[in-house]
C-alpha cells in the first residue's frame, strides 16, 4: 500500500512576502518581510511602525480599483467609492503574485501616497519566526502635518538656512531638529517585533508608536 506523502500543516506553510514600500516622489522607502496570511489592517500597523508615522490620520489601501480601510472610521471618508473592510482582506489573496503593485494613502489632507510592490514571495515549510522584519530602508519619515510634499520641501529648505525668518519657529515645532537622512534599521525592527499577529487594536498600536517616539 503506497505511503501517503507528508505535507506540512497549514500553519507551517505561510508564505513570506518581501514588500518594497516607497513614499511617492521622495527618496524614502522600506523593504519589509511580512506574513502573507496577514490582513491589511495589520499591514497598516506595520507600515506605520516601519515608515515612522504616528497613526494620527485616516488611511486606505487601493488595490485593483478597490478601496480597503478601517470600517470603524470610514464614515469620515469623503469619497464616493465603496469601502471594503481591511480586516477581511488577506495579503496573499489580494496580492497573490510577485510584481503585484498596490497603493497605501495616509493622511488625506497631506496625502502621503505609498507604492507597495510585491518583490518576492518566499515559500516556507516552517512557521514564521516574526510577524514582520525590515530588511533595509532609506530616509526619515516626514514630520506629521507638515503640508504634504510641497510643505515638506519648504521645511527642508528652511531648516538648512538659519537666517530664514521661519527657521526658529520651525525648529521649535520640530522639537529641536530634523535629519531627513536618518534611518536606523535596528530601531525599526525593535518596534516591529512588538507588532502582534493576527491583529492589533488602535490602543496597542498607539502604545508601540508612543514608545518608539519617546512618549
Amino acid at each position: 500500500m503506497p505511503t501517503k506523502k507528508w505535507s506540512p500543516p497549514p500553519e507551517m506553510t505561510v508564505p513570506m512576502y518581501e514588500l518594497m514600500i516607497t513614499l511617492s516622489d521622495l527618496p524614502i522607502w522600506r523593504r519589509v518581510l511580512v506574513r502573507g496570511d496577514m490582513n491589511l489592517g495589520l499591514l497598516h500597523a506595520i507600515i506605520q511602525v516601519a515608515m515612522g508615522w504616528t497613526n494620527s490620520h485616516l488611511h486606505q489601501f487601493i488595490i485593483k480599483n478597490k478601496f480597503y480601510t478601517d470600517l470603524l472610521t470610514c464614515d469620515e471618508l469623503d469619497t464616493d467609492s465603496e469601502n471594503l473592510d481591511e480586516e477581511e482582506a488577506v495579503l496573499r489573496v489580494v496580492a497573490p503574485k510577485e510584481n503585484t503593485r498596490f497603493y497605501y494613502e495616509y493622511d488625506f489632507g497631506d496625502s502621503w501616497d505609498h507604492t507597495i510592490t510585491v518583490e518576492k514571495i518566499h515559500k516556507s515549510t516552517t512557521p514564521p519566526k516574526r510577524v514582520a522584519e525590515c530588511l533595509d530602508g532609506s530616509g526619515a519619515c516626514p514630520p506629521e502635518d507638515c503640508g504634504g510634499i510641497g510643505g515638506y520641501a519648504d521645511l527642508l529648505e528652511i531648516i538648512q538656512d538659519p537666517s530664514h525668518k521661519e527657521y526658529e519657529p520651525i525648529m521649535v515645532w520640530l522639537g529641536g531638529g530634523f535629519d531627513p537622512d536618518a534611518f536606523d534599521l535596528a530601531t525599526v525592527n525593535k518596534y516591529l517585533r512588538k507588532v502582534k499577529y493576527p491583529r492589533m487594536t488602535e490602543d496597542q498600536l498607539a502604545k508601540v508608536l508612543m514608545e518608539r517616539d519617546g512618549y
